[in-house]
């Protein structure tokens, strides 16, 4: 058994009230964030009797004139919590509204947990719209397995923040590869006494990190800060000496009692059991915190790495219609708006932030003009530093790290 499993099965046993408390904070809150469900391989075909979604009281956008008419079926890749079909709570429904609206079927709906359980779901079969996370999109685009949108069929694509559309995760040139739709960033939070610089993460054994090769450009950014003589810039797209300082820095203090989380709820019970008294985080987990009473604080840092899971057009799309159809319906206030609030992450489209998503906009600063611009986003690492040109790791490198670090 990994450490990682040996630990997250340690914080389960020694979980108390106080981690009963936040977890059913959490649930009651954001909870696509923290709720662990089977993954069905279809959803519904049809509306369920009595499903009240969360955008119904708002317009229904309507499909584009220009998209052609519809193939009758639609088959869906994404990761967990991201669309609801009301299989967990009636409410949480965004797949029978789009089959009514549009007369696409979905006939394939399949979730999954990682980044690399995606990767190898599209090794085994197809879809017609997948949203891949940044280091994954980077290289479907390389290898041309998916292709460019036409974003003038997309009703709501110029509402959605002009930082996000333009991300080189999911832009190459003019060609657009990606529609925003979730976000969120980093953040280094701490119960008692303020614990130091950008560094502290890896300079103390009792420590929550993301279980993420991703990471690794945290700990990047840390020595941005702390060694400016490394010349970093970008903290992803790092050269070989960049990469083997943030090794460094995370094999500082790395041991058993450092906790490297996969969901959020490894998180919260490693704060309530007392587990750890700093952790990398999101900021909805600070938000949960707060309401249930813990006096846990967010540090302040010059800048911060984020991510933006968009979607996106297979290139052998069975169904190109019904796809741009499913485009034109997540890119909309009314989805973001419920995928928002069901997840706890932040909508792209700022005009989801009121109602159910007022919350996360707000914790995320979705509205604050200022902040995003600390918020260094992911795009997957190359050799060739992202275009930017010189000479730069590639991915398989920092996964061959960060598997050596957390075996």
């Amino acid at each position: 058994m990994g450490r990682n499993r040996l630990r997250r099965a340690r914080l389960g046993a020694l979980a108390g009230t106080g981690a009963l408390v936040l977890a059913v904070c959490s649930l009651a809150g954001a909870a696509g964030a923290v709720r662990q469900e089977p993954s069905p391989s279809t959803a519904p075909s049809s509306p369920s009797p009595g499903v009240a979604s969360a955008q119904a009281a708002a317009p229904t956008p309507k499909p584009s004139a220009s998209i052609g008419k519809s193939e009758g079926t639609l088959q869906v890749l994404t990761f967990q919590s991201h669309v609801e079909y009301g299989g967990a709570n009636s409410a949480a429904n965004w797949v029978s509204p789009f089959e009514k609206l549009t007369g696409c079927r979905v006939t394939r709906l399949d979730r999954v947990w990682t980044s690399e359980e995606m990767a190898d779901r599209l090794k085994a079969g197809s879809y017609d719209v997948l949203s891949p996370p940044p280091d994954l999109a980077g290289r479907l685009i390389a290898e041309g397995r998916v292709r460019p949108i036409d974003s003038t069929l997309l009703r709501s694509y110029k509402d959605i923040s002009k930082r996000l559309r333009d991300l080189p995760s999911i832009r190459r040139k003019d060609k657009v590869y990606g529609v925003p739709y979730l976000w969120g960033f980093n953040q280094v939070v701490y119960e008692g006494d303020a614990p130091g610089g950008a560094d502290v993460l890896y300079r103390k054994g009792e420590v929550a990190i993301r279980n993420s090769p991703l990471s690794i450009a945290d700990a990047a950014l840390a020595l941005r800060s702390a060694e400016p003589g490394l010349g970093i810039k970008d903290p992803f797209q790092l050269t070989p000496a960049q990469l083997d300082a943030a090794e460094r820095l995370l094999t500082t203090k790395d041991g058993p009692e450092r906790v490297y989380w996969q969901d959020s709820l490894d998180v919260i019970q490693a704060f309530s059991t007392g587990a750890v008294r700093v952790a990398q985080a999101l900021p909805y987990h600070l938000d949960l915190f707060r309401r249930a009473g813990r006096p846990v604080k967010a540090m302040k840092v010059p800048a911060t790495t984020g991510w933006v899971d968009s979607w996106m057009l297979a290139a052998g799309a069975a169904s190109p219609n019904c796809a741009y159809r499913w485009l034109d319906w997540v890119g909309s206030p009314d989805v973001q708006r419920s995928a928002s609030a069901w997840t706890g992450l932040a909508p792209a489209n700022p005009k989801a932030c009121d109602g159910h998503a007022r919350r996360m906009c707000d914790v995320y600063h979705v509205r604050d003009d200022h902040l995003p611009g600390q918020v260094f986003f992911a795009t997957r690492p190359a050799k060739d530093c992202g275009g930017l040109g010189g000479t730069c790791t590639d991915y398989a490198e920092w996964v061959k790290r960060w598997r050596k670090l957390v075996k």
